[in-house]
Parts: C-alpha cells; sequence; structure tokens
C-alpha cells in the first residue's frame, strides 16, 4: 500500500469558530476580502464580524464583492487588480464556494502577469505553469456545499467562450479555513439541499474515481454517511444545529476527497450546462443529472460493490445491487424536496444537449478518463437526454 497524502490546510471547525479568526496567525497584515455581489453577507453580519477579527488582529482590509454565483474571468482579474493597487499580502475569500473560490483565482493573479486563463488546462486555456506564488488565502465558508475550505480547486468561468473549467495546484490550498455551522442557519431550505447535494457527489465521485485510494475512501463514505443522516434535517430546519454540523462536517470531508481523489464526469457534464446557463445552481444541475448518470454506471456494471457501499452509507443498510444507491439517492432528493427539479426551468432545451455533450468533454475531458467506465460523447448525450424534462 503506497500513496503520497498532502493537505496543508488549518481548519477551525466548530460552532462560533469566526470568533477565533482575531487570535489565529494570519499570513499578513492587509487583506483582499472576497464576498459576493448579493446582500446576505452583509445583511446577517458576516462581513462586520469578520473585518471586526481581522482588525483585532492588526490586519487592515479592502472588501471586493462583485464574486457572482458562478464566478467569472473578468471579476478574477478586476480582483486582482484591487489588490495589486493596494498591496494586499493575502486573500480572504469569505461567503459560499464561489466566494472562496474566485478568491483563490484572484490570489494567483495577484502575483503573476498575463490572463488568468493563461494557466488554465483545457478549452482554451494556455496551460501555462504558475511562475510566482499566489498570495496566502484564508478561506470562511458559510455554506455547506463545494469543500473548497479543504482543497485547492476553484473553478471559473470565460463568458465570452462559455467555459466552465476547474483549476488548482498545491500553492492554492488555504492556508486556514473556518468551518462554524452557525454561520450556515441562515441558508434558506433549497440551497442547503442543492449545496448538500454537492457535498454529496463530490463524495460519491471521489468514491467510484479510478484514482480512489485507502483515504478518499474514508473521508467519501463518512462524508456520504452523514449526508444521509442529516441533509433532509437541515433542509426541513435550517436552525438544528446538529444537523446543521453534520453536513457542514460532510462538506469539509467532501473537500479533502477532492483534495485526494476526485470528481468525474458527472461535473464536466454540469459544469457545461451551467457554463451555458450561469443562472443553473451547481448543485441543482449536479441533482438532475445524478438519476441518469447513476443508473448508467449500474447498469453497466462499472462499480458495483462500490455502490451497494454507498448506499450503506446513504442509509439502506440492506442494499445488496449497484441499484439500491440510485434508490437511496432519489428518496433522500424526495426527502429534500428537490426530486422535480427541471432543466427546462433554468432554459435548457433538448435541443442543445449535443452542444452541452461536446462542451463538456472540450473543456473539462480529463474527468472522463477517470470513470469507472468509459462514458463516451454519445453515453453523455443518452445520459443528458435521460435527465432532461
Amino acid at each position: 500500500m503506497n500513496f503520497n497524502y498532502f493537505i496543508p490546510t488549518r481548519i477551525l471547525f466548530g460552532r462560533g469558530q469566526l470568533n477565533h479568526l482575531g487570535d489565529q496567525t494570519l499570513p499578513g497584515k492587509k487583506a483582499l476580502v472576497v464576498i459576493s455581489s448579493g446582500k446576505s453577507i452583509r445583511a446577517n453580519g458576516y462581513l462586520d464580524r469578520t473585518l471586526e477579527q481581522l482588525h483585532r488582529a492588526g490586519v487592515e482590509t479592502v472588501v471586493f464583492d462583485k464574486i457572482l454565483p458562478n464566478p467569472v474571468l473578468r471579476h478574477v482579474m478586476e480582483g486582482a487588480q484591487v489588490a495589486r493597487d493596494n498591496h494586499c499580502d493575502f486573500v480572504v475569500g469569505l461567503g459560499g464556494g464561489s466566494s472562496i473560490d474566485a478568491a483563490k483565482a484572484i490570489a494567483v493573479m495577484a502575483t503573476n502577469d498575463g490572463d488568468y486563463w493563461d494557466y488554465i488546462v483545457g478549452g482554451s486555456g494556455k496551460g501555462q505553469p504558475v511562475k510566482n506564488d499566489p498570495l496566502p488565502i484564508v478561506a470562511i465558508t458559510t455554506t455547506a456545499g463545494t469543500g473548497t475550505e479543504a482543497d485547492p480547486w476553484t473553478v471559473t468561468t470565460k463568458e465570452e467562450t462559455n467555459e466552465k473549467i476547474g483549476f488548482g495546484y498545491d500553492k492554492t490550498f488555504p492556508v486556514l479555513s473556518i468551518v462554524d455551522p452557525e454561520l450556515m442557519t441562515t441558508v434558506p431550505p433549497h440551497l442547503t439541499a442543492y449545496q448538500g447535494f454537492d457535498a454529496l457527489f463530490h463524495s460519491t465521485e471521489g468514491y467510484i474515481n479510478t484514482t480512489h485510494y485507502v483515504m478518499s475512501d474514508l473521508y467519501s463514505l463518512e462524508a456520504i454517511r452523514l449526508i444521509g443522516k442529516s441533509l433532509a434535517k437541515a433542509v426541513a430546519n435550517g436552525n438544528d444545529m446538529d444537523a446543521r454540523e453534520d453536513v457542514a462536517l460532510a462538506n469539509t470531508l467532501a473537500g479533502m476527497v477532492e483534495s485526494t481523489s476526485g470528481c468525474t464526469s458527472e461535473h464536466s457534464m454540469e459544469h457545461a450546462m451551467s457554463a451555458f446557463h450561469p443562472n443553473l445552481p451547481h448543485g441543482a444541475g449536479l441533482i438532475m443529472l445524478s438519476r441518469a448518470y447513476y443508473t448508467h454506471l449500474a447498469q453497466t456494471h462499472a462499480c458495483d460493490d462500490r455502490m451497494v457501499a454507498m448506499a450503506k452509507a446513504l442509509g439502506k443498510t440492506d442494499a445488496t445491487t449497484a441499484m439500491d444507491f440510485v434508490d437511496a439517492l432519489v428518496a433522500l432528493q424526495k426527502a429534500c424536496g428537490v426530486d422535480q427539479l427541471k432543466m427546462s426551468d433554468y432554459g435548457i432545451t433538448e435541443e442543445e444537449l449535443e452542444r452541452i455533450a461536446t462542451n463538456a468533454r472540450e473543456t473539462m475531458g480529463g474527468l472522463f478518463s477517470v470513470d469507472p467506465i468509459e462514458i463516451n460523447h454519445d453515453d453523455t448525450l443518452k445520459i443528458l437526454k435521460a435527465s432532461f424534462r
């Protein structure tokens, strides 16, 4: 048994941990605080609390508040210029996965020349090596979905070409992350569900991925178990702190899955969908695809034993077949009220599924190479058509 394990992030996990940010040894004296363009981070007091903690630690701050639910290239470049102009020496991502992802990309471009797409691998990216180390990154997550607080990955859309592509390497791990479930009580039920299923699919994809190994397996199964146990409870009652804590931990563990194993083509397909339709929440798109995607795997017997293990972790303890996982998955979606999501409600048409299938392979084709069985273009289109309504 041989493996190479690397997750360098210090994680403060638990209720009230934001109150301890000011006690930490922070990586600089002037921070660019990256938040979304929405109102919730300010309205719920999370920005003021974060700034107060940073100021208590002797850190000056500049706020960049333009990040969209699906972060875009132009805001990465603009945020990096703000960091340069103000001589910021580290970046704080405060909010959901979008803000933290954007903070990572901004940190790269604050210290490197050219365009961010020069460093992207895939699509029209040039795949150049990153010459200079990015600014250090601190992540403060207010949602439980992407696990970006415990992995190096960031996803950005180039609007001109409808390319939504992931990027990351060892230097884009956060140096410090705060996971405080109390900050998640204000997330509305439908977003709690979308985000929770994103964390679930990071875990399931990491478990069936051909790169899985003993450490990613441990994180995957525990994240799946916690989501099966508590996601529906958190959706039903956002103030159920035990449930929020379970889902927050599952999300962080799912980020560790992303650091040790990774996603499969299910994510490539969804990224293509939301690249063309940026109003589609990532987790919602994954939910739409999931039944057909995992049914395809079950019918091809690509990973029967692993799908049985995932079904048991999700709560179906008597599982014996791969389709038992699909049944458990659909049951959880029904329990969370998200089993009837429609692509057409977000403007996706059946006629463009061919284009989406092509985009998935052209932009994030690498994820198809780690599927447990080959999923070709025709299979991709079949999954998309089976998911459409």
